[in-house]
């Protein structure tokens, strides 16, 4: 464009430069506008996927919790756990939580009964005590008899 008007006097321009621009303060402020708001745009989307990593990682929460009931009620006795750490003077216990550390309780006493009824493993079976008769002693029983004797 500037080839133009120097072309007809004789002058070819090869390079321009602007050294000390004076920007009015409108046009500064409009360019200071500009990029803040990129900067919050670049802020709001990291945000929402950081919001939907967290949706995603509470769905999968949420579908190992609906297959083992247990996980969920424990989740919530360690909710009261951290609720204690704090320095509350206040603490208020919801209705599904009572009847959930009453199942707990439930669960723990079954295990504790199945546990307390499970048999005892079998004695090993020697050899002499396959063929034996009934009522008669293996050879160290014998000598441990006649020791005490």
């Amino acid at each position: 464009m500037l080839d133009v008007t120097t072309t007809e006097w004789g002058v070819e321009v090869t390079l321009v430069e602007l050294k000390d621009i004076q920007l009015p303060e409108s046009m500064k402020r409009a360019m200071a506008r500009q990029a803040e708001a990129e900067r919050e745009k670049r802020a709001k989307i990291i945000s929402a996927e950081g919001e939907s990593l967290a949706a995603a990682a509470l769905g999968d929460a949420s579908d190992t919790m609906m297959a083992h009931p247990l996980a969920l009620q424990l989740r919530n006795l360690q909710s009261l756990i951290e609720i204690g750490v704090g320095k509350n003077t206040t603490v208020v216990f919801p209705a599904p939580l009572m009847s959930t550390i009453g199942d707990l309780g439930a669960f723990l006493a079954r295990e504790a009964t199945a546990a307390a009824t499970a048999r005892p493993a079998p004695k090993p079976v020697s050899a002499f005590d396959l063929g034996k008769p009934a009522g008669v002693a293996a050879p160290d029983e014998v000598a441990e008899a006649k020791r005490f004797a």
